[in-house]
């Protein structure tokens, strides 16, 4: 991934990163101002491997811990399932008589969300195709590769895909709609994760072929047990974009933060990407992060 991974983390740098965060709660004036109390206050969903869980053993609940730990905060949560509804009851909701906000970090968003302040990128990937090795799909290496494939073999294939994800408009064009099962990434089910779609019925049989976020994709290809699953990123192409920036959120009023928060992002790129690259994150090339206001 881009030239951040060769930086080596300046030690000087982060020896002064915990003072470096005092001003930046100071400067807002408010005494609930994200910080100021040196609590790093995560909102984070309880059920979403590879990305968070309430055990902490998702990607997302490593990187916070990393940055709490450098800042010498304490780490909180607040657990929200990423459905509709997920800012308003997490980052922009108020505890119970207090003028304190619950949370002050969303752990990953969409490069471009506007629910919240996009801090820099923190990974970028994309969406992938998996499918169980042995089966006769192993030649298969990309879209072209799937269609390539004998009508009568394509025909028989059970694809699973999430509705309204990048992949709709390629299966659309190809004329594989009546053979997708479809998937929700938000249900009203807490208990349901978009990994089951990989874990459970790609792994079992279910499915021939499983169309989802690389990060999904490529940790449960990883962790599946009894199933040789391989997960394959899908690279872009003219009018059909399957890659995506990944950054944090924020509110938009908590510059200072952000700011903080970019700083963490830059200093511990290294640190990041092993982490991602241990949960089989598919990783791709993210492009120089504009600088920040000194």
């Amino acid at each position: 991934m881009r030239s951040w991974r060769f930086l080596a983390v300046l030690a000087g740098l982060l020896a002064g990163l915990a003072g470096w965060s005092a001003p930046a709660a100071a400067q807002s004036g408010a005494a609930d101002a994200p910080g100021a109390d040196k609590v790093l206050r995560v909102c984070q969903d309880p059920n979403n491997l590879p990305l968070s869980n309430r055990a902490g053993e998702g990607f997302e609940n490593r990187i916070a811990a990393l940055f709490a730990q450098q800042l010498g905060w304490k780490l909180e949560h607040t657990w929200f399932p990423q459905r509709m509804g997920f800012i308003r009851n997490t980052l922009r909701a108020k505890e119970e008589h207090s003028e304190r906000f619950k949370c002050d970090l969303v752990t990953g968003v969409a490069k471009g969300f506007d629910l919240a302040a996009n801090t820099h990128s923190y990974y970028r990937s994309s969406y992938a195709m998996a499918y169980v090795k042995g089966h006769g799909l192993d030649k298969v290496r990309n879209l072209d590769d799937l269609l390539a494939l004998d009508a009568g073999q394509r025909k028989k294939l059970r694809i699973g895909a999430f509705a309204g994800s990048p992949v709709t408009e390629w299966l659309l064009q190809n004329g594989l709609m009546e053979q997708v099962n479809w998937y929700q990434s938000q249900t009203g089910d807490a208990e349901q994760y978009p990994g089951e779609i990989v874990e459970k019925d790609l792994a079992s049989g279910k499915i021939d072929v499983a169309f989802a976020w690389g990060p999904i994709a490529g940790y449960f290809a990883k962790k599946a047990r009894g199933a040789n699953i391989v997960a394959i990123p899908l690279q872009s192409r003219p009018g059909m974009k399957f890659d995506f920036e990944i950054a944090m959120g924020v509110r938009h009023a908590d510059k200072d933060f952000r700011q903080l928060i970019d700083r963490l992002i830059d200093t511990n790129q290294g640190k990041i990407q092993a982490i991602l690259e241990e949960y089989g994150v598919p990783l791709a090339a993210l492009p120089p992060p504009k600088s920040s206001p000194p």
